[in-house]
């Protein structure tokens, strides 16, 4: 066989393997558009124009759980179209459907949001569409379920908590009655009376806030708050507790720093660790609170030098009426919902709260929320006058890394 043959052999091969490389790519290219067809066929007419037009998360997905359409709402919960479901547990409710051909239900908690958002109560309804395609919508109950958790709540712990300045009032007015020969001991009694009635006065005022707080759902009035705003005003609120406890109130840590939400509400929250910390430190001792700027997570510290909270109490504190300490607590007038109002005030602006504590070396808590930019427009400092500050300003930032300051 001559050179010229060889050539002409070598061709043919060549042009034999190179038709068949070809007509794979094109088959395998016609198998893509033709799967890309079916599964566009697939979904029903409208079917995305109904999802688009939905308030409630709702997703469309196919046997191996990719999402084809999706609701704006379901952004939040990380459905994206061309993905995976993001859940294992939303996976088995689309299977139970699709396997039973009968509507599947179920209530999970997903995360909505980045963190430190919490995760939240969805009850999840996946119904089969066709042999492929499953439909599933999600509702957020967090809402409906904290209001009726609440209201369950509210006869059982309120009525314990009302008994005892009303009972004490209604003692009171009777010693009054009969000791009404006795001036001097009308007086201390008179006295007792305005304590207790100011106790139930302070009592109720926290009962509002808090289911004023877990029955609403947005900030009414949310703005680009001030950090620095918020810690002054904090601060402010208590020196007189401060003053008369020999406390000392240090502040420091970063400045300038803002969140998005509703300013007194945070003042309140942050003012009610500073009213505990001030309680639980003994005379002579520091509160310390400190701000820093974490991964775009803005923190709030403060720290007693008290008594501290065993480990197997941590996880209560937050809990309504709950108090570690009920001599004491009885004895500082605490009504066992200051922590429990800064935890829903902090998940209300999409943050959370955190605790270090020690027994005999003292407590820190943390409010972590997502930072945001300083506003464009802000006002310029007032000159000729200087703000009172009753707080002690610390030379250096205070540490902040879970140990008391």
């Amino acid at each position: 066989m001559d050179t010229t043959q060889l050539a002409l052999l070598a061709l043919l091969a060549g042009v034999v393997i190179g038709g068949s490389v070809s007509a794979v790519i094109v088959t395998s290219l016609r198998a893509r558009d033709r799967a890309r067809a079916e599964t566009s066929l697939a979904i029903p007419d409208g079917v995305r124009e109904v999802l688009h037009g939905m308030d409630d998360a709702a997703v469309v997905v196919d046997a191996s759980y990719t999402v084809l359409a999706a609701s704006a709402a379901a952004a939040p919960f990380h459905f994206v179209e061309g993905r995976s479901v993001p859940a294992d547990e939303l996976r088995a409710i689309a299977r139970a459907a699709r396997d039973s051909e009968t509507p599947a239900t179920d209530t999970i908690r997903l995360r909505r949001g980045a963190p430190p958002a919490e995760p939240r109560l969805v009850a999840v309804r996946a119904t089969r569409i066709s042999p492929r395609l499953t439909l599933m919508v999600l509702r957020d109950i967090t809402e409906r379920e904290r209001v009726e958790q609440m209201r369950r709540d509210f006869v059982a712990n309120t009525s314990h908590e009302l008994k005892t300045p009303v009972g004490a009032v209604s003692l009171l007015a009777e010693a009054i009655e009969s000791a009404a020969d006795d001036p001097p001991q009308v007086r201390i009694f008179a006295a007792r009376l305005s304590a207790e009635a100011s106790r139930l006065a302070l009592l109720t005022s926290r009962i509002m806030n808090l289911s004023r707080l877990q029955s609403s759902e947005e900030i009414s009035a949310e703005r680009a708050v001030s950090i620095d705003e918020v810690v002054a005003s904090s601060v402010d609120a208590h020196a007189i507790q401060a003053d008369s406890a020999g406390v000392e109130v240090v502040r420091g840590g970063k400045r300038g720093l803002y969140v998005r939400g509703d300013a007194q509400i945070l003042i309140e929250a942050v003012g009610n660790l500073i009213a505990n910390a001030i309680a639980y430190s003994p005379r002579g001792s520091s509160v310390g609170v400190g701000v820093k700027l974490v991964d775009g997570i803005v923190e709030i510290a403060v720290t007693d030098r008290g008594i501290g909270i065993a480990e197997g109490e941590q996880d209560r504190v937050f809990e309504r009426f709950y108090r570690s300490d009920p001599a004491r607590a009885r004895r500082t007038g605490g009504s066992g919902l200051g922590l429990s109002i800064v935890k829903h005030a902090v998940q209300r602006h999409g943050g959370e709260v955190r605790l270090w504590s020690r027994p005999g070396r003292g407590s820190t808590f943390t409010i972590r929320l997502p930072a945001s930019p300083a506003p464009v427009e802000q006002a310029q400092p007032k000159r000729g006058r200087k703000k009172k500050r009753p707080a002690v300003e610390a030379s250096t930032p205070l540490p902040m890394n879970g140990e008391p300051v």
